[in-house]
């Protein structure tokens, strides 16, 4: 499907969702950015391209640039966006798509819309507050259209070993202080447990297991070293 097609279903999409809900049109957006939400005062009637306020003739006559302008600088006031975003966005508030390429072209040549950049601030934010796998933080970019090399560029910045110290750290937090060590159950109840939250987060199943199994025998380690019992004084040393 060409990228025209697909902004042309994603705006059908919109105007569908338009009707069913009180969402404001492009013309009341680019409104309420350059001027402010209406507040009843009458204001705002006059000529030029989005000074008019909702309900007023000005918002009804805005040109459809000003009005895609005024909507991708409050997305990306809001937070930084992707181009892809940015199109579905406009294609929401049934901005005309030759209208919406050409503001974002603009929008691009001057730095302000810039998916290389959005990429790796993407990653670098993702993986340190959810400690989200390459192949999660993959399939993310791709739902914000961004793929292929801009993508791979910026999963560059997460190393193998960074992953694996990730996945360590989540388990150890969720794991509980103590385990016991002959409770059978519990082991596989929480090697469950702890595989699918990793799974959830884009590791894989045999680098999820592997991180479960040490950190288990790890805590099972130290319960068992302090509930066992001192027989009579003599000193208890590890078997093989």
């Amino acid at each position: 499907m060409s990228d025209s097609s697909q902004y042309a279903r994603r705006r059908r999409r919109g105007s569908a969702s338009r009707r069913g809900s009180a969402a404001p049109s492009a013309h009341q957006e680019a409104s309420e950015a350059v001027d402010g939400p209406d507040e009843g005062s009458g204001e705002g009637s006059g000529n030029g391209p989005g000074t008019g306020r909702r309900g007023g003739h000005g918002g009804q006559d805005a040109d459809p640039r000003e009005a895609a302008r005024a909507i991708v600088l409050r997305q990306l006031t809001a937070s930084a966006k992707s181009r892809r975003q940015l199109e579905d966005k406009l294609a929401d508030r049934d901005i005309p798509e030759d209208v919406a390429r050409e503001v974002l072209d603009r929008f691009e040549e001057v730095n302000l819309v810039d998916d290389r950049a959005f990429a790796a601030m993407f990653v670098r934010s993702r993986a340190e507050t959810r400690r989200l796998s390459r192949s999660a933080l993959r399939r993310e970019l791709s739902t914000r259209g961004i793929t292929g090399e801009i993508a791979e560029e910026a999963l560059e910045q997460r190393s193998d070993e960074d992953e694996l110290q990730d996945a360590h750290e989540l388990v150890r937090k969720k794991l509980p202080a103590t385990v016991d060590p002959a409770d059978r159950k519990e082991h596989e109840r929480l090697t469950r447990k702890l595989v699918s939250m990793l799974g959830r987060k884009g590791y894989p199943p045999g680098l999820a297991f592997g991180v479960v199994k040490e950190e288990l025998a790890t805590v099972t380690a130290v319960t068992g070293e302090d509930d066992r019992p001192d027989l009579d004084g003599a000193e208890v040393w590890d078997t093989p």
